[in-house]
């Protein structure tokens, strides 16, 4: 348990111990400039009539006197393109991935918070694939026509087979038939995929096996929602300078560093090859094209290749809190950007606050979207669970709300309007 008890002045310092000095600073208050503020021990703490907290227990309540408006409905109808209604329930390995799904929410559940919040339609990227899709689909587009939406995925466990290249290209058009509309691709390249699917080398993002795949998309016209990687922080270490410690300390899994993973700048100079390799091909870069903390580098990518597209999902936590920068991307590539939340019905999505399917995390993104509000919590959490920031909306004029909302959508989808 990290502890907000007494800070010790010296230069070694652990994980534990930073994160015990930090609190006490905040307890103690601000010293004067070039002071070390006064160690918080017991008494201090017991004459103030509190106790020492714990870090994950700190909930301060801004002192903000700042607007605060409800959005409870969008001004536009919403297609939200990034969310995850199934999962394969066959993780990677030996196994056929996707051929079996489990629902993460049910459409009587689903339906309803779509309504409320005017979602017209909402894209399920992990679909499966082969009797996986089919089942989703089942239940999801055929059930309710319009309403949703259902992407593929490739088959992990072939990778190995020196005919994947090809039986991945059949695949997708077995899968087309059967009504995908588009293609879905986790970091399971890049980070988890290895030469024996799970021992061996990792497989890199641009291996020419795939090429099949890729042109395959192109020719059938399926997008592919790509995700190869992470925040910036994610691959550095986790220690007293990484700004998502708490996030990395709850999910120390998600953390890249080290070991034989890639740098984030090497996976995204693979991805720039793949999309240089195959102009043909639709891309939709998840997550602001993985790179939502450099802008500038995710507009140089926009400028260069004219088939990538990018989408917001859990990432207006750092398009908020660089606001101006964020509007000005949202008026220059205004006819690239997609409306998506990466959405996980509770309880799966419970772990990840900043996604777990609700009103409350749509009113957060309309806030963020439409309003010139300052200061608010990017997640309907206690405690903000990617960094403990707050962030600012955009305030955007209806041309590009409604672009952003769905006519961008409905263009890279194929969509009547």
């Amino acid at each position: 348990m990290m502890m907000m008890r007494r800070r010790r002045v010296g230069p070694a310092w652990s994980r534990r111990e930073w994160l015990a000095g930090t609190a006490a600073a905040l307890a103690a208050g601000c010293a004067p400039a070039g002071e070390a503020p006064a160690p918080l021990n017991d008494a201090d703490a017991d004459g103030a009539g509190e106790t020492a907290v714990a870090l994950p227990d700190f909930e301060p309540r801004s002192m903000l006197h700042v607007a605060e408006t409800r959005v409870v409905q969008p001004r536009f109808p919403v297609i939200d393109v990034h969310t995850h209604l199934t999962w394969s329930d066959v993780p990677l390995g030996p196994d056929p991935f996707g051929e079996r799904i489990r629902k993460l929410g049910e459409p009587s559940a689903v339906l309803p918070v779509m309504d409320r919040k005017g979602v017209r339609t909402m894209v399920n990227l992990t679909g499966g694939v082969g009797p996986g899709l089919t089942g989703a689909r089942r239940e999801f587009d055929e059930a309710h026509p319009g309403r949703f939406i259902t992407f593929t995925e490739p088959s992990w466990n072939r990778a190995a087979d020196p005919d994947y290249p090809r039986f991945q290209a059949e695949q997708l058009e077995r899968d087309h038939a059967a009504g995908a509309r588009g293609l879905k691709l986790t970091k399971t390249l890049g980070l988890y995929l290895r030469e024996q699917i799970t021992s061996g080398p990792l497989v890199t993002v641009d291996d020419s096996r795939f090429d099949p795949m890729w042109e395959t998309c192109a020719a059938l016209g399926m997008p592919v929602a790509i995700h190869v990687s992470d925040p910036e922080a994610f691959f550095l270490p986790i220690d007293r300078f990484n700004e998502r410690y708490e996030e990395l300390h709850a999910h120390p899994d998600w953390s890249f560093h080290g070991s034989d993973f890639p740098s984030n700048a090497e996976l995204l100079a693979a991805r720039d090859r793949v999309l240089a390799r195959h102009p043909g091909t639709t891309f939709i870069g998840l997550h602001v094209g993985h790179w939502a903390e450099n802008l500038a580098a995710v507009g140089e990518a926009l400028d260069r290749f004219p088939n990538f597209h990018v989408e917001i999902g859990a990432r207006i936590g750092e398009l908020g809190r660089q606001p101006r920068a964020a509007r000005r991307f949202f008026e220059r590539y205004q006819d690239r950007i997609l409306f998506g939340t990466d959405a996980i019905p509770s309880p799966e999505g419970d772990a990840t606050p900043q996604q777990v399917f609700g009103d409350a995390l749509y009113e957060i993104y309309y806030r963020f979207l439409e309003t010139e509000d300052e200061y608010f919590d990017y997640a309907p959490a206690p405690v903000p669970p990617q960094g403990r920031w707050r962030i600012s909306g955009l305030a955007l004029p209806d041309e590009i709300l409604r672009k952003v909302y769905h006519e961008n959508a409905e263009r890279v989808l194929g969509l009547t309007a």
